[in-house]
């Protein structure tokens, strides 16, 4: 159960980012006050939770009803995540865990940035949604590692609150720097994660002996 946590832990942290939430948190309240920067935080934090546990629970009566097997979704998961590790080792968005250019300018744009784009896509993004439905599933049969499951993901999601009342600190204490380097490491170890999914997904496939 621990190797469970461990796994869902480093997962939910690469998806999420915490940090890269935070950083970019702080850039679309620059101009609030301390008690709206903490409202618009609870708010996305809120209805974010809401969005991911609600796949969680419902993920995979969703994968049967579009007749999707657990090795498709192994497989398929593991080449968005692997994508996403990539993506994060070089440092690059691509829209998967953060904003596009053209979100970001619309998000610029309005005085209440708690469900979009906070809450999704820069919480509850597609790679969130893809990591927590595939970790489950993964978990297919076995409660108490769904619940731990399910636990990580509430332990992340509140560590990315925390991120976002001390956003403005954050951003001073690590540097554009710190915090590309932290993503990196993480990025590593997310794509070695989502190559043992590809692999696990085509041998239960069998389509090929391994």
């Amino acid at each position: 159960m621990t190797e469970t946590a461990g796994v869902a832990l480093a997962t939910f942290f690469a998806v999420i980012g915490p940090l890269d939430v935070a950083a970019m948190f702080a850039v679309l309240t620059a101009n609030q006050t301390a008690q709206q920067k903490r409202s618009v935080a609870i708010r996305g934090s809120l209805i974010s939770t809401g969005i991911l546990v609600a796949f969680a629970l419902i993920g995979e009566l969703l994968l049967a009803g579009l007749g999707i097997s657990l090795a498709a979704l192994r497989a398929a998961g593991g080449i968005l995540l692997l994508l996403i590790g990539i993506e994060m080792v070089f440092a690059r968005s691509s829209g998967v865990t953060s904003t596009t250019d053209e979100e970001e300018q619309e998000a610029i744009s309005k005085s209440d940035i708690s469900v979009f784009p906070l809450a999704t896509p820069l919480i509850a993004g597609p790679g969130a949604m893809g990591a927590v439905i595939l970790l489950m599933a993964h978990q297919e049969g076995n409660v108490t590692g769904q619940v731990i499951i399910i636990a990580s993901l509430l332990a992340i999601l509140l560590l990315t609150f925390v991120s976002l009342l001390l956003a403005g600190k954050i951003v001073k204490l690590f540097g554009v720097t710190g915090m590309h380097v932290i993503t990196r490491i993480m990025g590593v170890l997310l794509s070695a994660l989502a190559v043992q999914f590809i692999f696990d997904g085509i041998r239960q496939s069998g389509l090929v002996g391994l």
